[in-house]
């Protein structure tokens, strides 16, 4: 049986093979030490975010192999970068987890995290490790990315207006449609396997948000990543604005006909699935053309426009509904686990 046992050093040598962490550029010193050193350049900015993943909550490590766990832990922290229209740069990983899985598990994961390290630019700086307590054998990380973006180009949620045209880029749903299999117990089917990519191995939009704040075309801007319900509702609230989307115009997944007769309906998943971490950005008026519909292979969708107030409305079939936000929201008393159809 191989030892699993391991001092700090090891755990911290073995996640050194896997993910970038010599010092460059910016880095002056980084893993190993007691802090890094980071040399800011001129005229620049940093944009800093820091995001926890927590096995039963954010992951279910029976269902999910490690290399996407890895994977998928760095690609949402460096999501909120995107977001704001910074490019990554580095980033800093603490991890709790049991003595069992700090060998092979380990490595696994280690190696989705240097995947998703060198596809986004990313050098890991340094972090902590720490042993899980005696009965719990959950993983708990917490990631902190640091993000560069010239001075005053920076992107928040608070600058929407009446007026503004609401975009989203991608297809929403695809990651929660990943989920529903698995919840369904499809994931070992091999026919299902494809459907679990947007959630294993999440797509961000990174060069899109740089291209969008860079050039000044947004107002406003988040990653969708606990669904649109959810996620506009935080960005009008930040405007103190309102919204109208409308229904046909969402960017929504196509749900097979065996899985739409087990109840998972497509609309249902595009405004109410959380991970997709596509943005969300709103446009005044006049630059509207400006935005492509298709950029760089993803997609880019004009769904609504903001407007006065605090409402947010659904416009389906020439009728209209508050749209509610049945998103993810880790503190309300009632979670949805599982989203089925309109009744």
């Amino acid at each position: 049986m191989a030892r699993i046992h391991s001092s700090e050093e090891e755990l911290i040598d073995r996640i050194r093979t896997h993910v970038p962490s010599a010092p460059q550029g910016a880095l002056r010193l980084g893993i190993g030490d007691d802090a890094a050193v980071i040399r800011p350049t001129p005229n620049r900015e940093w944009v800093v975010t820091s995001d926890q993943f927590i096995e039963g909550v954010h992951f279910l490590a029976a269902s999910q192999p490690p290399e996407s766990i890895g994977y998928k832990a760095l690609a949402r922290a460096t999501s909120d970068i995107g977001a704001m229209g910074g490019k990554p740069v580095l980033f800093l990983l603490s991890i709790c987890l049991p003595a069992e899985r700090t060998g092979l598990w380990l490595d696994k994961l280690a190696k989705g995290m240097g995947q998703a390290a060198r596809r986004f630019g990313l050098v890991l700086a340094g972090g902590d490790t720490a042993r899980s307590s005696p009965g719990n054998n959950a993983v708990a990380m917490d990631l902190t990315v640091l993000g560069d973006i010239r001075s005053g180009r920076a992107i928040g949620r608070g600058g929407a207006q009446p007026g503004d045209a609401v975009f989203v880029s991608g297809v929403l749903g695809e990651s929660q449609l990943g989920l529903e299999s698995i919840l369904r117990g499809l994931a070992k089917e091999r026919r299902w396997r494809k459907l679990l990519e947007p959630h294993f191995y999440p797509k961000i939009n990174l060069d899109l948000g740089r291209w969008l704040a860079e050039n000044r075309f947004v107002s406003a801007m988040m990653d969708v990543s606990d669904g649109l319900s959810t996620d506009l509702r935080r960005l009008c609230q930040a405007s103190q604005v309102g919204s109208q989307i409308y229904e046909d115009k969402l960017p929504c997944v196509t749900v097979p006909i065996t899985l739409r007769s087990k109840g998972i309906d497509s609309k249902m998943l595009a405004l109410h699935g959380g991970e997709d971490y596509g943005l969300l950005f709103t446009v005044r008026r006049r630059l509207i053309k400006k935005i492509p519909r298709i950029f760089r292979g993803q997609r880019v969708t004009q769904i609504g426009e903001i407007v006065a107030g605090s409402e947010i409305t659904l416009v389906s079939n020439k009728c209209s509904s508050l749209l509610a936000p049945q998103g993810w929201d880790h503190f309300r008393k009632v979670r949805p686990v599982r989203i089925r159809a309109r009744t």
